[in-house]
């Protein structure tokens, strides 16, 4: 490895140049890989409401759907807007009371019940049927086009087109969010380290790597929207590390070693193997997410634990070339490290270590009830800034016509009407409906569907099912909602067991009992592999056990917060944050335990063991949380995306929580339990009190 490691030195400009190069492929590949917006998406496919998507979709040509208010608009003006909406590409069907009636049948004859459906003082409803996915680039470019040819006295409601305003808005943002991310991580590493230069080179050769990373998404085919964004930015916080061991270990080489090409084949090669172990845990962290069944945490994970490997990669290729291509420059720059000294922590913890260890104690409890108790939303509108046009256009349904939500209804179209009529009656009954919509319950008992032309019979009635629209006064997520779909399905049931209940609502009542399942099996599976690599590397049974307490600690103290804020958080907040925080940060404990056995070893006692151990790994620590923080925390003040903002705010105040948990509190546990981990470390038995 030295012999390899050394031809590259010493052939650096080629491996530079290499580098570069590569950059172009990954320019190419990022620009051309797609995104996926829809949350939805990433549902298991055999769940009914899924499948009940695909059926809309075969049997009827129809895979999302929206539902217009306008305002203001005569008959006349409305029937020429639901035709010029119609001849939009990609617009399935227009179901609206002006063309379904041909203006043949007034709203004024019309019973008041009837014509509420459609009619609330000037404002009418119309639906709109696209033939593409919720998500597609169709639809959200039909849309688009909607808006523009429907003009302002028209509102777009619905998750397409709540997902078009989250592509846009997540396209104008993505570019600030790396900026912020690097803007502020310059600051910290020219603070903390011991060059103005430096932190430029390694934001570079991160920024290389990333692209590397983005670059590669191009062989998945496509990503979410919420990788595409945080990618970037949790790629720098994590891998930050790594260029400060490689310039620590170079400085350390170079007072052996004249030879400075030599001294840098060494210090990669002392580098490798404490990056090595560092990546592992964090690699574990993002593969336990790839167990989700809800699979954005795959796609995420997959990404991430790329991203990990490439910014190894980036570290013990680029960056040594260029720090030793810049080395006479990177010494004109040099400078004190403006961090002040840190020595004090060590007497301070190893004099308070029992007052320290009884925080810990007292934190527990309060800790996980709120981590625990934590209140969650998924109504992905909710994410949204409310003065987008969608998130307009939802209140604006929900004020006019009551409507928070809509469901649909797919029913064997062998169902006598009067059995249809009958289960829609039943229907209206249930607690929040406040409208059951189906060409049966519209015509009633005195107009015959036989009046009406196949044209418009066909956008309702197939061969195998027929359409229904149920509308709701409650909203996705809540547990009205939820009880209300398991009423409406006890139903619908009753009447054809073939029956399915789709749309966004019955989705969302999924995704909370997959997410449920998630957190426990992601958690269950992150926890294991670390305690395992803890056990390989620390071997010992006992510290394993502390450090992930020690951390999960940290975690639960990052997540009870918002509990007793009264804040919700996004659903995907928990279990993406529990594993991010726990594979990122097990390090600085596995580097305090590391420097605590080595002292021990070395001869010290318990205390003596411990100070040093704080004293020789707090600055460490605290620049690489500090790092984390940096890289995450602007972000998170900046994006109005809340299930961006809340993310990167978590993950910022969790690199906080877990460098204050590491430094006070852990070596106090060590010290307060140092001889039950002296006789459950393998090789630390004869150790002398």
């Amino acid at each position: 490895m030295k012999r390899t490691t050394l031809w590259l030195i010493r052939h650096r400009v080629l491996v530079i140049i290499l580098c570069i190069a590569l950059m172009i492929p990954s320019v190419l590949g990022m620009l051309n890989t797609k995104t996926k917006y829809d949350l939805l998406y990433y549902l298991p496919q055999d769940l009914e409401t899924i499948q009940g998507q695909e059926i809309l979709l075969s049997d009827f040509g129809k895979g999302a759907f929206s539902l217009l208010v306008t305002e203001g608009l005569s008959m006349q003006e409305q029937m020429a807007l639901e035709e010029a909406i119609r001849d939009i590409p990609h617009v399935d069907s227009v179901i609206g009371y002006a063309t379904v009636t041909k203006g043949q049948l007034p709203l004024s004859i019309l019973p008041d019940t009837i014509r509420e459906r459609f009619n609330r003082g000037d404002a009418m409803l119309t639906a709109v049927f696209f033939d593409e996915g919720s998500s597609s680039e169709e639809t959200m470019a039909a849309i688009q086009q909607l808006r523009k040819v429907a003009g302002s006295r028209c509102f777009v409601s619905g998750l397409s087109a709540v997902v078009t305003d989250t592509k846009q808005l997540v396209e104008d943002q993505e570019a600030i969010y790396v900026g912020i991310a690097v803007a502020l991580c310059a600051i910290v590493l020219m603070i903390t380290m011991d060059s103005f230069l430096l932190p430029i080179l390694f934001l570079f050769c991160i920024g290389v790597s990333i692209l590397w990373n983005l670059g590669s998404n191009y062989f998945l085919g496509e990503i979410s929207y919420i990788t595409k964004a945080v990618a970037a930015v949790l790629q720098l916080g994590v891998t930050l590390d790594y260029s400060i061991f490689l310039w620590h270990s170079y400085k350390e080489e170079r007072e052996k070693i004249s030879d400075r090409d030599e001294a840098m084949a060494s210090a990669i090669h002392v580098t490798f193997t404490a990056i090595l172990g560092s990546s592992l845990t964090t690699i574990a962290g993002f593969v336990s997410i790839c167990f989700m069944s809800f699979t954005l945490g795959r796609d995420l994970g997959v990404v991430m634990c790329k991203g990990v490997v490439l910014g190894m990669l980036g570290t013990l290729t680029l960056l040594p070339c260029m720090i030793r291509l810049m080395d006479t420059a990177i010494e004109k720059t040099s400078h004190k490290p403006l961090l002040p000294s840190v020595g004090g922590i060590g007497h301070f913890v190893a004099k308070h270590y029992k007052a320290l260890s009884l925080l810990l104690v007292l934190l527990i409890f309060p800790a996980f009830y709120g981590y625990t108790h934590v209140d969650l939303y998924y109504d992905m509108s909710r994410v949204m800034p409310p003065e987008l046009p969608s998130i307009i256009a939802n209140k604006k349904l929900e004020d006019t016509f009551d409507m928070a939500v809509s469901h649909l209804l797919l029913i064997d179209s062998d169902i006598s009407q009067k059995d249809v009529r009958r289960m829609a009656e039943e229907m209206k009954t249930v607690d929040g409906v406040t409208d059951v919509i189906g060409l049966d319950t519209v015509l009633g008992d005195a107009i015959p569907e036989m009046i009406l032309p196949d044209s418009v019979l066909s956008l309702v009635k197939g061969n195998r099912y027929q359409l229904m629209l149920i509308n709701s006064a409650y909203v996705i997520s809540s547990d009205e909602v939820n009880a209300q779909i398991d009423a409406l399905n006890a139903i619908l049931k009753s009447y054809d067991p073939g029956g399915m209940l789709i749309g966004e609502a019955p989705c969302t009542k999924d995704l909370i009992a997959c997410t449920d399942h998630d957190f426990t099996v992601v958690s269950l599976i992150s926890i294991i592999a670390i305690f395992v690599i803890i056990l390989i590397v620390e071997k010992s049974f006992s510290l394993p056990i502390l450090l992930v307490s020690v951390i999960e600690l940290a975690i639960a103290a990052n997540l009870c917060i918002p509990y007793y804020q009264g804040v919700a958080l996004p659903f995907v907040g928990p279990i993406l944050i529990s594993t991010i925080q726990l594979g990122a940060t097990v390090d600085y404990a596995i580097l305090m335990t590391t420097r605590y056995k080595q002292n021990r070893l070395s001869g010290l006692s318990a205390k003596d063991a411990v100070e040093h151990a704080v004293v020789s790994s707090a600055q460490s620590i605290l620049v690489s949380g500090l790092g984390f923080f940096a890289a995450t925390y602007g972000v998170g003040l900046y994006s109005n995306i809340d299930i961006i903002s809340s993310m990167c705010r978590l993950i910022a105040r969790g690199a906080l929580l877990s460098v204050f948990v590491v430094l006070l509190l852990l070596p106090s546990v060590l010290l307060l339990l140092d001889r039950v981990i002296v006789h459950t470390t393998f090789g630390m038995k004869d150790v002398a009190a």
